[in-house]
């Protein structure tokens, strides 16, 4: 008469809780802005602001306050040019940002964002010849700014802009150089998504001819990305990431089912927007779909999760 299985009995009891989001998994991605003084909001990500280099440090110092244990950073100079040289420059933005958070902020790990888009006239991440990205070439530039971000103190670097024998390259580079214990975190499976529109207007990374689709994945497809993502650990990635998050759970699920590697996923701007533009309209309850969010990342499988509501999901965390 009584079913013999109850799985009601069990439900609310947190000591099962099968996935759980932790403050240590989350990294949380600024913006540091060289032409500035003080904090720029960024209009399409409400709360989210473009860091002159002192107030960057200012920023991941309450970060580190809150338990937050990583940050991931993207520069905007002053000056760009066809080749983006800034980006090597070891007085470049980055640069000295974390030579800055480095001498005021103990234990913590800096990651730098390792690509040409913000340095460059054209926006697009690679050099450009005719008006095609150039694959090789660009490998060689790749190799010199991750040995100049390693010289700067960066702990890990992340290379983004998914030209094809990119891990190796800097692998290579840094080891020569003396940086072997320099991790590379790789966006190894980085998709040409609509839901980057709020990032380029926050590092100032939009291209000015053509898209992305040579070189980014096609968000249809999904055998691809273990390609990209064995390649890449194959060419001595540390740590691989996925990148949208929310709408590429399954891809998260598949690469953890596949790969015993540290995994990250990239939880980008338009998700952030997104829920941001519904909580304002009242139309969800923002900290509920932001843990929910948060839970469903790592239940597909993400050991860590870059997200820019780390501060905001740090502190419900504590609560």
């Amino acid at each position: 008469m009584y079913p013999k299985v109850r799985m009601r009995r069990l439900r609310g009891l947190k000591l099962l809780t099968e996935s759980r989001v932790s403050v240590d998994d989350l990294i949380l991605p600024l913006f540091i802005d060289e032409t500035i003084a003080a904090k720029k909001p960024i209009e399409s990500m409400p709360g989210q602001y473009r860091h002159p280099i002192e107030g960057v440090v200012k920023e991941v110092s309450e970060a580190r306050s809150l338990g937050i244990k990583s940050v991931l950073l993207f520069g905007i100079p002053a000056s760009k040019d066809e080749t983006g040289t800034e980006a090597f420059n070891n007085e470049g933005v980055v640069q000295r940002a974390v030579r800055r958070i480095k001498q005021d902020i103990d234990d913590i790990v800096i990651i730098t964002d390792l690509c040409l888009c913000e340095y460059t006239t054209h926006g697009h991440c690679g050099l450009i010849e005719d008006g095609q990205v150039l694959n090789d070439p660009t490998l060689e530039v790749l190799g010199k700014i991750a040995v100049s971000q390693a010289q700067s103190g960066a702990d890990i670097v992340a290379p983004s802009g998914m030209m094809d024998g990119m891990v190796k390259a800097i692998r290579a580079k840094l080891d020569d150089e003396g940086f072997s214990d320099t991790a590379i975190m790789s966006y190894a499976a980085k998709y040409n998504s609509a839901l980057y529109g709020p990032f380029r207007e926050a590092a100032d990374s939009g291209f000015q001819f053509g898209d992305r689709s040579s070189y980014q994945m096609a968000f249809a497809n999904a055998r691809e990305a273990l390609r990209e993502v064995e390649l890449d650990i194959q060419e001595g990635a540390d740590i691989v990431m996925v990148k949208p998050a929310l709408l590429y759970l399954d891809i998260i699920s598949k690469v953890r089912a596949r790969f015993d590697v540290p995994l990250a996923a990239y939880s980008v701007s338009g998700e952030y927007a997104m829920l941001k533009a519904a909580s304002e309209k009242g139309y969800l309850k923002h900290n509920d779909v932001m843990m929910e969010g948060l839970t469903a990342i790592k239940r597909a499988g993400a050991d860590l999760i870059i997200t820019y509501f780390a501060k905001e999901a740090a502190k419900v965390l504590k609560t």
